[in-house]
């Protein structure tokens, strides 16, 4: 996968310095360049490290650290200190009784980061299936309306045609400039989608002012997920965890916070001091001193009890309020999550209703475009009245529009089962299928 996403990014920058090229991508790579690009997943990835860096630091403070100081210089006079030439001293926390406390709070800091990034990357990636949906789906619509347009004009060449030869009214012609005209805006709106969905997914996936286009054949079939019966029984999102974890780091964290005065902290240390008195009065001052060692190594063990401290009370206060509010926070959004999950349910049947309607429309669409080429080719043969050029471009018109709701309803169709499959827990395998379908593809993107 890292080798795959290497190859896209560099074949990305290759079109990118093309002049007038256009990024012709996966859906597989765009889901990779997108994860990789996205900055809330990059600071998401940033704020794991930094909750690791806080696990590892709560575990750390019984490791003794250790700290030198060197010094050297001549005095005259009353000597104020010791004539310290080398000190080593090491450090380390035995007991504290919130330490433990603290040592949770930062584990759960943890695993709420690390559910948050994976609740953003989902984000990212359906975001990214989302818009390369969208924009396949108007890519192709747009390639059905260049068609449409050519078809109106030459319908609006034949209505002056006629007009000259005295067949047709200037009305007919004006309806046909006017059929004609309205494809056109058509068009241009689409255009515009189009051009902003395309601007919309270089973003995400880390390219600027280009035209990007999609491999139709890297789109897996989204399948009609069905919703299981036990849905309010499945475990909660990463995003609903991700709070719940945060929450419970705060508890502990003010739990921790509110164990802190009259408990003993107790403080392991050695020392080693060397000292030089040949270079002051020393000696003189403390004439006890002289012909003694002046090598001086100490190991204590120090317990330090906190009775008053008004400002750390305060503190825990504060903490203990935050650690409550983040409870009813993260409280508030699964009841929101589980009351979406069980809506979801409930309105299981209408996708499925919605599904099958789209489907058929698909196959009303296609019965009525093999209707019209049917009296087209056996107008002259039944005894009918033949059909005018008008009408036969008037029939090729209501075949492209078909054409175009078809493709339309298709993209709803496909839109609400990704979303049946965010909601369930599905995305993820459907982007697998999206990998596997891309490994004979081109890696990442092409220029062309």
């Amino acid at each position: 996968m890292g080798l795959r996403v290497g190859w896209a990014i560099s074949w990305v920058m290759l079109a990118a310095y093309a002049a007038g090229a256009s990024a012709q991508i996966s859906l597989a790579s765009a889901v990779d360049l997108a994860l990789k690009n996205d900055p809330q997943v990059q600071m998401r990835e940033a704020a794991v490290q930094k909750a690791e860096a806080e696990l590892k630091a709560t575990r750390d403070v019984y490791i003794p650290s250790v700290g030198a100081s060197l010094g050297y210089g001549e005095g005259v006079g009353v000597p104020t200190a010791l004539p310290t030439v080398v000190s080593l001293t090491t450090q380390s926390l035995v007991f504290n009784f919130s330490q433990r406390d603290n040592i949770r709070a930062a584990a759960s800091g943890l695993e709420a980061a690390k559910l948050s990034l994976e609740d953003t990357r989902s984000q990212v990636e359906q975001d990214v299936a989302t818009t390369y949906l969208n924009l396949d789906s108007d890519q192709r619509k747009l390639k059905v309306m260049d068609q449409e347009v050519s078809d109106a004009e030459r319908l609006v060449t034949i209505a002056q045609e006629r007009l000259d030869e005295g067949e047709d009214t200037r009305m007919d012609l004006l309806k046909a400039q006017r059929t004609a005209a309205r494809i056109q805006l058509d068009k241009m709106d689409l255009q515009d989608d189009v051009a902003s969905l395309s601007d919309h997914l270089s973003r995400l996936i880390g390219l600027r002012d280009d035209q990007i286009t999609t491999i139709e054949s890297s789109i897996p079939a989204v399948p009609a997920a069905e919703v299981p019966a036990p849905i309010v029984d499945q475990p909660d999102s990463a995003g609903i965890q991700a709070a719940m974890d945060s929450a419970r780091s705060k508890q502990e964290l003010a739990f921790g916070e509110s164990r802190y005065l009259l408990r003993p902290e107790l403080t392991f240390g050695m020392n080693y001091t060397r000292i030089d008195t040949s270079q002051n009065a020393y000696t003189t001052y403390y004439p006890a001193f002289l012909n003694k060692s002046e090598n001086a190594i100490s190991v204590y063990l120090t317990m330090n009890l906190p009775i008053y401290d008004r400002q750390h009370k305060d503190e825990s206060n504060e903490a203990e309020a935050e650690a409550h509010r983040a409870y009813f926070e993260s409280e508030s959004q699964r009841e929101q999550f589980l009351e979406g999950r069980k809506k979801l349910r409930r309105n299981a049947a209408e996708l499925a209703a919605r599904s099958n309607l789209a489907q058929l429309d698909q196959a009303i669409a296609q019965e009525q475009v093999r209707v019209i080429e049917t009296q087209l080719n056996s107008s002259s043969s039944t005894g009918r009245q033949p059909m005018t050029p008008e009408d036969e471009q008037r029939a090729l018109m209501e075949e492209e529009n078909r054409t175009l709701d078809l493709l339309d309803s298709q993209y709803q169709l496909q839109q609400s089962r990704l979303n049946l499959l965010e909601q369930t827990g599905g995305l993820q395998q459907w982007l697998k299928n999206a990998a596997a379908l891309s490994e004979g593809l081109p890696s990442g993107a092409t220029s062309h």
